[in-house]
């Protein structure tokens, strides 16, 4: 198994792929992730066709139990991001 792609990385192949200096393939590169949090953090589905979804989706609070004493915990509710892959990412992934 490779190594993960790192930010660095990532920036270099976007530069080498468009033709573009490394200074502004970074920039690209934080401007497309900036718009995808901040229309996450307005509650905002992004489609990228082709590749995938990226949507909140909201846990209800609930008790646990902690499992070194067993005491009942109060686990409160919490928003995360889920990113479901489109049919093309999936294929090329298979």
């Amino acid at each position: 198994m490779e190594k993960p792609l790192n930010k660095q990385e990532l920036v270099a192949a976007v530069a080498d792929e468009a033709a573009l200096p490394k200074a502004k393939a970074g920039e690209v590169v934080d401007a497309v992730f900036g718009a995808i949090e901040k229309a996450l953090s307005r509650k905002q589905e992004v489609r990228l066709v082709g590749f995938g979804t990226f949507v909140t989706a909201t846990r209800k609070a609930a008790k646990g139990r902690n499992p070194r004493t067993g005491e009942e915990i109060d686990i409160p509710a919490s928003t995360s991001v889920r990113f479901k892959p489109g049919k093309a990412l999936k294929d090329a992934v298979s």
